[in-house]
């Protein structure tokens, strides 16, 4: 797992939409911003995007490069290539996030009412195929609760049995999202021009705008 301030590593990622296949490593001087996201993911849409197109907007005319990385750990048969394509060419929005978005009135002839102007990648989802459930338990615990060992031992089972349960219920893994250990949707991954990660945020609502000068000033 790419820690922070240690090199990031390059994205695995299946397709590109919206602009020319690429990657970290090919991007080295430049500064690089990804939005994590699922389709099925209301706040990605209301905050987590929007604040993307915010950054690079403000940064339209530097170095910066600004991507998104569409994946997906739940929902699969929502979160997927086909409906990020819709969402991509027409704004064309499914599920739960068309559910909310469409109740708070924040769509336009029943489409999202602003288009996604960089590039988006889908993560390389593939079906599991785990060879040790409880080890592969005991990590996705480290990652999510770092303060597992405190808990009293009747909490800790009840942990470790349900991420056991989700696990072995689990039918696909995202490599991307799943190599960058990230904790959901929306994330963002900022990347210095030499290819040091320098940030990387579980949800919205960070300044994000601060950091990025910051890059740029290096």
């Amino acid at each position: 797992m790419p820690q922070v301030n240690f090199p990031a590593i390059d994205l695995d990622v299946e397709e590109w939409l919206g602009g020319p296949s690429t990657n970290i490593s090919n991007e080295l001087g430049r500064p690089i911003l990804i939005k994590v996201f699922q389709v099925n993911c209301p706040g990605c849409f209301t905050h987590g995007i929007p604040e993307a197109l915010e950054v690079r907007s403000r940064f339209i005319d530097s170095p910066l490069l600004v991507w998104g990385l569409a994946t997906a750990f739940e929902d699969f048969h929502i979160n997927n290539f086909e409906n990020l394509k819709k969402i991509i060419d027409s704004g064309e929005l499914v599920g739960e996030t068309h559910e909310v978005l469409n109740a708070r009135g924040l769509l336009t002839n029943n489409r999202l009412d602003y288009s996604i102007s960089f590039p988006v990648a889908w993560d390389n989802v593939v079906p599991c195929h785990s060879t040790d459930y409880l080890l592969d338990a005991h990590n996705f615990i480290k990652k999510d609760f770092p303060q597992f060992d405190s808990f009293p031992q009747k909490n800790q089972k009840l942990i470790l049995k349900q991420v056991m349960n989700y696990l072995k219920d689990k039918k696909f893994t995202a490599k991307s999202f799943e190599a960058y250990q990230l904790q959901g949707t929306p994330s963002t991954l900022l990347i210095d021009k030499n290819g040091i990660l320098r940030g990387k945020w579980f949800g919205s609502g960070y300044d994000l705008l601060p950091e990025v000068e910051k890059l740029l000033s290096l």
